[in-house]
């Protein structure tokens, strides 16, 4: 291949690259920021809201783990844990500095409540507090969690993924995608809601029944999309792999080859 369409193609790579990292950014960034500021009910479900975009990591880590290799897989998941620590440290910092005078500060950063209210970290708020108090509190804690959960589920996805895939000698697309994603999804609802609800529930301000209920609607709300991400995951893979210009078995890294089992 010439050197000019050789740099085309990769430049072409990079970006499909991007395109599958920005995705998986954005939608992690999503579950630390709108967190469990809200829950909905979908059917027998209630879910936080930041959990509704988060099963789209797990599509883009197989999509990469597929079709730039193991490596690639793992870059991003370390990528996405120092994001993870920015926007702690961002919610640490922001809490930690002085507020300017109550008198001169926007009258929509002021909330007034009807009745004494138990903030997530256990703070008890009487009368009034403010925005950023409310958001530091209902998101730092969920962060904390996501972050634990995020170690071991991506991570363990990434290594499943693989797994699999030298199980079924790189046969079977459905196997390594499902199975990687529904036991790392196990990982990630167990920890998560533990870690964020956990001191909650040894204060005794949360039932063992609501903390189970919680950590079932999260499993059963990504196990869902696990396994009806199966068919994108297989155009994705069709696809791309054409777009791309990749035989069976190579990657879309310089070399084309994956090292190390």
């Amino acid at each position: 291949m010439p050197a000019t369409e050789r740099d085309h193609l990769q430049e072409r790579r990079e970006r499909v690259f991007l395109v599958l990292a920005g995705t998986f950014l954005c939608a992690m960034t999503l579950l630390n920021v709108i967190g469990i500021t809200r829950f909905v009910q979908l059917g027998p479900m209630a879910l936080a809201v930041g959990v509704l975009p988060y099963p789209l990591t797990f599509l883009c880590t197989d999509l990469i783990c597929e079709l730039y290799g193991k490596a690639r897989a793992n870059f991003l998941v370390s990528v996405g844990l120092g994001l993870n620590f920015l926007i702690l440290g961002v919610l640490l910092l922001g809490n930690s500095l002085p507020a300017v005078p109550e008198g001169n500060m926007p009258p929509w950063q002021i909330l007034q409540l009807a009745a004494p209210v138990a903030l997530p970290n256990g703070e008890i708020v009487e009368q009034t507090v403010g925005l950023y108090q409310l958001i530091y509190a209902t998101t730092s804690g969920a962060v904390f969690a996501s972050m634990l959960a995020y170690i071991a589920a991506q991570y363990c996805d990434v290594q499943l993924f693989h797994f699999w895939k030298r199980v079924t000698r790189g046969k079977y697309l459905w196997i390594r995608n499902n199975f990687s994603t529904l036991m790392s999804q196990m990982v990630d609802s167990i920890m998560v809601i533990t870690v964020t609800f956990g001191a909650a529930f040894l204060r005794g301000e949360m039932a063992m029944q609501t903390l189970l209920v919680l950590i079932g609607s999260n499993y059963l709300f990504k196990a869902t999309v696990a396994l009806l991400d199966t068919g994108p995951f297989y155009l994705g893979v069709h696809y791309l792999r054409r777009y791309l210009h990749l035989q069976p078995g190579e990657i879309a890294v310089p070399g084309g080859a994956e090292a190390g089992p």
